[in-house]
């Protein structure tokens, strides 16, 4: 007994006393006794984790009013892109062309794409690219007009800037109307990975309205030119009632914008829904008309013609030809966004805007294409500073 008793005492008897008092009971068995809290302490109650603050809304952008010349000597370009490796291209309407801008302010000729058919309003038109993803290849789209329609192909892509190369053009959608003047004309890929494509009218002008009709619309495709899954009417047609649509652009919460040429009254910046009809022939400008979407801003033609579009922090762009100046449209979140004016009469007729990757907004001028007044220089690629 003796020796039993020496050890109960010892490390055993520590361990059982230690699990005692984690299971909440004393030595002898009976529940362990706790203090009650200081009075006026508040018992620890469990929290969730400070929700986290939402991200801060993009800054509201306008230029800074400085302007500079990044190339001159180009004819009549109608669209402007940037390839991942820093390469510039812009496409020359009536020469077929795409050239390629140089550091040093010059241009060299990529390629002159085969099949346009210039003439009016249509020749080679917009341009987008796709990078390549180690099993598609890099690929420069193209719109243009040839002698039965307007279709879109897609060249393949290769060298480095100062040596770009494209190769043999494939169709990628064919079967557009077209026409001396309404030919829309504007690619872009959207953030969901899908190629939008606005179409004119082309003189056709209830094909506009007509869901079966490629006329009068913006389109929306894979890159291989089938119709996007989720098209509101199992076609090419993301929406419809357009009359000469020639810029596209995703602002920061990814909403589609869409600038459009009227006919005598209203040009149109219009948020662009999923199967909305926006109403021409039937209507021009806000009409206030349950049946038809309303663009969210109008202005008369001679302040406007809208071509390109661009979205810059919480704002958007549009390049005006007849109105000779850049619109600046803020903030596009707003519910009703203004819109002010820049370098009215200053560059000419402005063609195309895009957010340029190192800042600020590239801009082309459109003075000889037939309708403006060129001055030595002309055409250019400007770059526009811009400012929060």
């Amino acid at each position: 007994m003796p020796n039993r008793a020496r050890r109960a005492n010892g490390p055993a008897a520590v361990v059982a006393l230690a699990l005692l008092a984690l299971a909440g009971c004393a030595p002898d068995g009976r529940p362990a006794q706790t203090s009650p809290p200081p009075s006026g302490a508040e018992t620890p109650t469990a929290t969730s984790p400070a929700p986290s603050p939402p991200p801060a809304p993009p800054p509201v952008l306008r230029p800074d009013g400085t302007v500079r010349e990044l190339a001159t000597g180009l004819d009549a370009p109608w669209s402007v892109v940037a390839l991942p490796n820093g390469a510039v291209l812009v496409s020359e309407r009536d020469l077929a062309r795409i050239v390629e801008v140089l550091p040093g302010g010059g241009t060299r000729v990529v390629a002159e794409v085969p099949g346009v058919a210039p003439g009016g309003e249509g020749g080679l038109l917009g341009l987008a690219q796709l990078p390549g993803d180690g099993e598609r290849e890099a690929s420069l789209y193209a719109m243009f007009t040839g002698t039965d329609d307007n279709r879109i192909v897609r060249m393949p892509v290769t060298g480095d800037p100062g040596a770009i190369a494209l190769g043999a053009a494939e169709p990628v959608l064919t079967g557009i109307p077209k026409a001396g003047n309404h030919n829309g004309g504007r690619l872009a890929f959207g953030p969901d990975g899908f190629l939008y494509a606005t179409t004119g009218d082309a003189g056709l002008r209830e094909a506009a309205r007509d869901r079966g009709s490629l006329a009068g619309k913006i389109l929306r495709m894979t890159p291989d030119g089938a119709p996007a899954p989720g098209n509101p009417f199992g076609t090419h047609v993301w929406s419809l009632g357009h009359r000469n649509p020639q810029g596209i652009a995703w602002d920061a919460s990814g909403r589609l914008w869409a600038a459009e040429f009227g006919q005598n009254t209203w040009d149109e910046l219009n948020l662009i829904e999923a199967g909305g009809d926006y109403g021409w022939p039937v209507v021009e400008g806000i009409a206030g008309d349950p049946a038809f979407v309303d663009p969210v801003l109008q202005w008369p033609t001679s302040e406007a013609s809208p071509s390109g579009l661009a979205a810059a922090g919480d704002a958007l762009f549009l390049a005006a030809l007849r109105g000779e100046r850049l619109w600046a449209i803020a903030p596009a979140s707003a519910a009703a966004p203004t819109a002010e004016a820049w370098f009215a009469g200053e560059h000419g007729r402005l063609r195309d805007v895009v957010a340029a990757p190192g800042g600020g907004l590239w801009v082309l001028t459109n003075n000889t294409d037939g309708r403006g007044e060129p001055h030595a220089g002309d055409d250019r690629l400007l770059l526009v500073g811009l400012t929060g």
